[in-house]
């Protein structure tokens, strides 16, 4: 089993929009919004993937990575608390050990939205009839945050 990696950070305003965020809908394959479904990233095209990881310490270090690289926006000053958010990057390590998906989603300033997601492949628990979008094990990452396309 290995973690993909996928981030993103855009308006607000899109997470509204449901259409592009389900598989059956026209702009879903080329929209980069979060789905709906974390799951659902799988059915992403591979160059959405920004990471793979078989190693537990090494996902949950990019998930530190991109979190803490926003953190300053955070609309919540809780959610900017460096303790609070050392303590999510070490759940997002226990629970990738444990072959789960790891989602985060935080409200910026500016009505921005960024969501950071780990999820599990090969397969995925909950849906395991969906396909790795990289396609073969050769392409998983050693190193955090080193690309995968």
């Amino acid at each position: 089993m290995h973690h993909h990696g996928y981030s993103w950070l855009g308006s607000a305003h899109e997470l509204l929009k449901d259409g592009p965020r389900r598989p059956l809908h026209p702009e879903f394959g080329s929209s980069k919004v979060v789905p709906l479904e974390c799951a659902h990233w799988l059915l992403k095209p591979a160059s959405f993937v920004q990471g793979t990881w078989t190693d537990s310490r090494q996902a949950a270090e990019w998930f530190g990575q991109q979190v803490r690289a926003s953190a300053v926006a955070f609309a919540s000053e809780r959610e900017r608390d460096a303790i609070r958010l050392s303590e999510a990057v070490a759940r997002a390590g226990e629970r990738v050990a444990s072959g789960e998906d790891v989602v985060g989603g935080w409200y910026l300033t500016g009505q921005r939205f960024l969501s950071v997601c780990l999820i599990a492949c090969s397969p995925h628990r909950l849906r395991p009839e969906l396909p790795c979008p990289v396609g073969t094990a050769e392409r998983i990452n050693p190193v955090p945050g080193t690309p995968t396309a």
